[in-house]
């Protein structure tokens, strides 16, 4: 069943959904429901990328270094 939805959006988005709408054929209203079922069906508990995961809590408790000191962390945490 289908309800209608009142929404407040920038006028500049306004203008885009339109023009994206008429050049796809589709109406603003199906944009907005193919997007809504698309973040529904996501997984939000996605696991990170194994490279991430090695380096995630790395440098907590001190400032980002700069990225030559970052390869070399990366580099030797994989290895041990």
């Amino acid at each position: 069943m289908s309800k209608k939805l009142t929404l407040n959006i920038d006028d500049e988005l306004i203008t885009f959904a339109h023009s994206y709408s008429q050049q796809n054929g589709l109406s603003i209203s199906k944009l907005f429901e193919q997007y809504l079922n698309r973040l529904r069906s996501t997984d939000q508990n996605q696991e990170l990328n194994s490279k991430t995961t090695t380096l995630y809590g790395l440098f907590q408790d001190s400032p980002i270094p700069d990225k030559k000191l970052l390869r070399t962390k990366f580099h030797e945490k994989d290895t041990n």
